[in-house]
């Protein structure tokens, strides 16, 4: 999308003011409560840096797990402030006990420029994801500005990603427009030829995302799980392998339409696999035609790395979501591995845009190596997908001017 449709930190002059910032500090915790993934909250830092260096006053919001409407000690925001104090360089944060109310406004109130307030979980109330106007009344009550830096959670319709910035004047953050801008070079304004990668284990949760890069892209290889299903929908042999065959119709349909639409499609032609049961034994490369059915196929094999490698080479812009094969358990990360380094490799050289995003593709391209050689990885998850689907986001909508 381009920047004209939404405001960002450049267009605003934060000096002095209160601004409201929803940031994602969603972050996972052991039974200890200790944070096990900073990701987030260091992802969070260049925004908040910058408006502090920018000298506004600023009061972080965010939600933290799913407290359903109640507070709950063990999903307090509290427990996430020290780490956030020291991806900020240490500075102090005030903390309020609640994100509106009395507390809220007296620290609000008392945060001087350059300085911080982290606010309670939005979700220890029900009006956060019912979108209620009055909870969204008392949180803009709170800013001046808006600045909504979580992507992440955009693809929600909740009080603090849309209601908010109905009532106050709103931007985007860095993170939010980092995202939307390598988002916008996949879909909106790609350099050709484009191609995409999309694996994982169910063609059920990625249909609507295979019809939407049908129109987008030139060529789409297909790995996972998710491959079994359309090779089982041309009656190829597929044995005892992660399948849907209530999804053969939809698998055959994808294929029509892309050769309507002039869109390659890339099937594996040939695949590592394991006997039943036999853990211990040695994985065979197989050719598509050669698999047995007592067999599992747990990723693609050489030949088909090596047809999926070739396209690459000849792109421009690249999307990954998903892996190609069981890649947390070796050698079924073989082909996964090589791919990604060798999109990392043309990254690298300046030759390919690639953009990746889904939990088990940030899993796998961290297994591999790679992840900070891409030229941008998206931790949003549900957002990243349903932006990628073709749909709208009631949190970017929200920011359009």
């Amino acid at each position: 999308m381009p920047h004209k449709l939404y405001n960002t930190l450049d267009d605003l002059d934060v000096n002095g003011k209160s601004v409201l910032v929803r940031a994602d500090l969603n972050v996972p915790m052991n039974e200890d409560l200790q944070i096990t993934d900073e990701s987030r909250i260091k992802l969070a830092a260049p925004t908040l840096i910058e408006l502090s260096a920018r000298g506004a006053r600023t009061i972080v919001i965010s939600h933290l797990g799913r407290p359903l409407g109640k507070p709950a000690s063990q999903l307090s925001l509290g427990l996430v402030s020290e780490s956030l104090s020291n991806a900020l360089g240490g500075i102090d944060i005030m903390f309020a006990s609640n994100c509106i109310g009395t507390n809220a406004q007296e620290i609000s109130r008392a945060v001087k420029p350059g300085d911080f307030a982290l606010l309670e979980n939005l979700r220890f109330h029900r009006g956060e994801e019912a979108n209620d106007p009055n909870f969204a009344a008392e949180l803009s009550a709170l800013g001046d500005i808006y600045i909504n830096d979580a992507f992440s959670t955009s693809h929600r319709h909740h009080a603090s990603v849309v209601g908010v910035p109905a009532l106050l004047p709103n931007a985007a953050g860095r993170l939010m427009q980092a995202e939307l801008d390598a988002l916008s070079k996949v879909l909106s304004h790609p350099d050709p030829p484009t191609m995409a990668i999309i694996g994982g284990a169910k063609i059920s949760t990625k249909l609507k995302l295979i019809g939407n890069l049908i129109d987008h892209v030139e060529v789409i290889a297909i790995g996972g799980g998710m491959a079994n299903t359309f090779l089982y929908s041309q009656g190829i042999e597929i044995g005892t392998s992660i399948c849907e065959p209530k999804m053969a119709d939809e698998a055959r349909a994808i294929l029509a339409r892309a050769n309507a639409n002039s869109c390659e499609i890339l099937l594996p032609i040939d695949a590592m696999t394991l006997k039943n049961r036999g853990v211990n034994e040695k994985p065979q490369i197989l050719p598509m035609r050669l698999i047995a059915p007592d067999t599992r196929i747990l990723d693609i094999g050489p030949a088909s790395t090596n047809l999926v490698s070739n396209r690459i080479s000849d792109c421009r812009t690249l999307l990954w979501n998903g892996p190609m094969g069981m890649f947390e358990t070796p050698p079924f990360d073989t082909s996964t591995n090589f791919l990604a380094q060798k999109t990392a490799a043309m990254t690298q050289t300046g030759s390919l845009v690639s953009v990746a995003g889904g939990g088990d593709t940030l899993a796998a391209l961290k297994h591999s190596g790679t992840e900070a050689q891409f030229t941008y990885v998206s931790s949003a998850g549900g957002a990243f997908l349903e932006w990628l689907e073709g749909g709208s986001l009631p949190g970017v909508e929200a920011l359009k001017t």
